[in-house]
């Protein structure tokens, strides 16, 4: 698994980095009727290694509700995986990975995951101009009974 992906996305939810204008593309989400957007907390940009001070989005799920991931094309061409989180993005419970070069995932349901609160990071495959640092979306979801609480909590990324 990628855990180095998910220190890197940890310490860039703690709020490191520069600003989201020279962002790459946005993350839709859609859930039922929801339609929301996450921008990314880490990225490659121009061979160089960008973190951003965004929040990810929180967003209020119905039990067996199916979750539509839609990546920007350049992902997309590059691949990606969904990494599934605990509710403090601290324990990896699973991984899906994408096909090469498709741009949507709807294989997730909303009971898919046990606890009623869970974060899923959109994961860029590693390899390009940075190397084994990657881009990082996370998207939270709360069920009845769920509490995402606090901030998440964060580690050093490796060395590298």
């Amino acid at each position: 698994m990628r855990r180095a992906a998910a220190a890197l996305t940890l310490l860039a939810l703690a709020g490191c980095g520069g600003s989201a204008s020279a962002a790459p593309g946005d993350v839709r989400v859609e859930v039922g009727a929801q339609d929301v957007t996450a921008r990314p907390v880490q990225y490659c940009q121009d061979g160089e290694r960008v973190r951003y001070r965004n929040a990810p989005p929180v967003i209020e799920v119905s039990p067996d509700a199916v979750i539509t991931l839609t990546v920007p094309e350049a992902i997309a061409e590059r691949g990606w995986s969904v990494q599934v989180f605990d509710e403090g993005l601290e324990e990896i419970l699973g991984e899906v990975d994408v096909p090469a070069g498709e741009d949507q995932l709807t294989e997730i349901n909303t009971s898919d995951v046990v606890p009623p609160a869970f974060y899923l990071v959109i994961v860029e495959d590693k390899g390009g101009d940075c190397g084994e640092w990657s881009g990082a979306w996370p998207v939270g979801f709360v069920r009845a009974g769920g509490d995402l609480g606090g901030t998440p909590s964060s580690g050093a990324p490796p060395a590298g």
